[in-house]
C-alpha cells in the first residue's frame, strides 16, 4: 500500500471505534449500481461536518485492493446487499485530500505537479513489472497499467474545491484545474468510479462545466443519496435515548435541512442533522453551537452585508421564521460571482447557513443554531434595527 494508492481501512477503522457511529454503508451499495457505468462519476457536495470525509473513508475501506475489510464490514447495512462479496477489497483504489496538496504549494500548478509527481510514485512503485511509455505522466501511467493488467481505479477525491474557496477571484487558475480533472477523469477506461467531495458543486463556466460527466448530489439536490450525509431524524432520536437527553430540543436547536428525494413512488423528505452538532451534544451532555465552530461568523457576515438586489430585508424575514423564495438556477457554483440576491442565498444553502426546500424553491434559516451565527454576525455590523426585531 502507498501513501495514495490503496490506502487500507484505518480511518474505517477509527470511525467504528468511536463513541458514536452511525452505518452509512448503504451508500456503497448505491455506487456498487454505478461501477462501470456511464454513471460512474459522482460529486456529492454537503457543508462541513456533515459526513463527507468520513464516507470516502468507507468507500476506500470497502474498495481497497490488498486488505480484507470483511471484519469490519460484517454485520453492517451492506453486508445485507447481493453486492457485497462481489466488490469487497476488489480495486485498485486512489485516495486524495486535494486540500492537503493545495496547502503545501504555493500555486495551482505546484499544486497539480505535486500531485501528478506523488500519485505516479505510488503507481510505478506498486506496479513494478508494467513498462511505462512516460512516467511523467500521470494518465500515460494509468493507461499503461489498465493496458497491461486490465484493473481499473476507483478515484476518491475529498475537498475537490478547495482550491475555488483559496484561489475566489483567479480564473486562470480554476480553470487550469478543472482542465487537469478533466483530462485525468473523463473518457478513460482506467476509471471505475469516481468520487469526489467538497462543499460547492462543480464550476460553472458560462452554460457549461468542464466536468459535465459528474452527477451532482448536492443540498438543492441531493437526489438519491439524501440520506447517507448527515444523520435522520430516527438516527437522532434513538441517540438521544441511548444518552438519555431531551429529542424535542435537539429538534429545536438541530433540525431543518430539508432533503428531498424523488422517486417514482412519490418524493421522500429527509430532516437531516448536522453530525458534529449531535455527536458534541450527545457526548457533552450539552445542547449549544458546536458545527459553526469551525467557521466563525465573519464567513457569514461577508455574504449577508453585501445588500444586493434586497438581501438585507430577506435575512431579516427570514431571522423572523420566515421562508423566502428564489432561483438557485443562475448560482455559478463558487464563492464570488453572484448577479443577485439569489445566488447569495443559494452559496449559503450549500454552506449551511440556509436550507433549500426544492418542492416550494424557498430558503429559510434551519434552526436555533445557525440562527445563533447570524445573530453572531450582525452583532458586529451596523443593522442595530434588525437585531431590535429578532425574536
Amino acid at each position: 500500500m502507498g501513501s495514495y494508492l490503496n490506502p487500507g481501512n484505518k480511518g474505517l477503522e477509527e470511525s467504528l471505534n468511536s463513541a458514536i457511529y452511525i452505518d452509512k454503508t448503504a451508500l456503497i451499495a448505491r455506487t456498487n449500481t454505478l461501477l462501470n457505468t456511464r454513471q460512474k462519476f459522482l460529486c456529492v457536495s454537503r457543508p462541513r461536518r456533515f459526513g463527507k470525509s468520513m464516507a470516502a473513508d468507507m468507500l476506500a475501506a470497502y474498495y481497497c485492493f490488498g486488505v480484507d475489510s470483511s471484519k469490519l464490514f460484517d454485520g453492517l447495512a451492506i453486508s445485507r446487499e447481493a453486492s457485497y462479496r462481489q466488490h469487497l477489497n476488489q480495486y485498485d483504489v486512489i485516495k486524495i485530500n486535494m486540500q492537503e496538496f493545495l496547502g503545501r504549494t504555493r500555486s495551482v500548478g505546484e499544486m497539480l505537479a505535486t500531485l501528478e509527481q506523488y500519485l505516479i510514485f505510488d503507481l510505478v512503485e506498486h506496479f513494478s513489472n508494467v513498462r511505462f511509455r512516460d512516467e511523467n505522466s500521470l494518465v500515460q501511467v494509468m493507461k499503461d497499467i489498465f493496458s497491461r493488467t486490465r484493473h481499473s481505479f476507483v478515484i476518491l477525491i475529498d475537498e475537490w474545491d478547495c482550491l475555488f474557496r483559496e484561489y475566489k477571484e483567479d480564473l486562470d487558475a480554476q480553470k487550469k484545474y478543472l482542465d487537469f480533472l478533466r483530462i485525468w477523469l473523463k473518457d478513460q477506461d482506467y476509471v471505475s468510479l469516481a468520487y469526489m467531495t467538497g462543499i460547492l458543486p462543480v464550476k460553472k463556466y458560462g452554460s457549461h462545466s468542464a466536468l459535465n460527466m459528474f452527477t451532482e448530489y448536492s443540498m438543492t439536490d441531493p437526489g438519491n443519496l439524501a440520506e447517507y450525509f448527515g444523520f435522520t431524524e430516527d438516527e437522532v432520536r434513538a441517540l438521544c435515548t441511548k444518552y438519555n437527553m431531551n429529542f424535542d430540543e435537539a429538534r429545536a436547536w438541530y433540525d431543518g435541512y430539508r432533503l428531498i428525494t424523488h422517486t417514482e413512488a412519490g418524493d421522500i423528505a429527509y430532516s437531516m442533522y448536522s453530525p458534529r452538532s449531535i455527536v458534541e451534544a450527545m457526548l457533552r451532555r450539552k445542547y449549544g453551537t458546536y458545527w459553526n465552530q469551525t467557521e466563525t461568523y465573519e464567513a457569514l457576515k461577508i455574504y449577508i452585508q453585501m445588500d444586493m438586489d434586497g438581501l438585507k430585508n430577506a435575512v431579516v424575514e427570514m431571522l423572523g421564521g420566515a421562508a423566502i423564495r428564489i432561483n438557485t438556477g443562475t448560482f455559478s457554483n463558487d464563492m464570488t460571482t453572484f448577479a443577485t440576491k439569489d445566488d447569495v442565498l443559494t452559496l449559503l444553502v450549500h454552506l449551511g447557513y440556509l436550507t433549500y426546500n426544492s418542492m416550494l424553491e424557498t430558503v429559510m434559516i434551519p434552526n436555533k443554531e445557525v440562527s445563533q451565527e447570524y445573530v453572531n454576525a450582525i452583532s458586529t455590523m451596523d443593522w442595530h434595527e434588525v437585531l431590535m426585531k429578532i425574536p
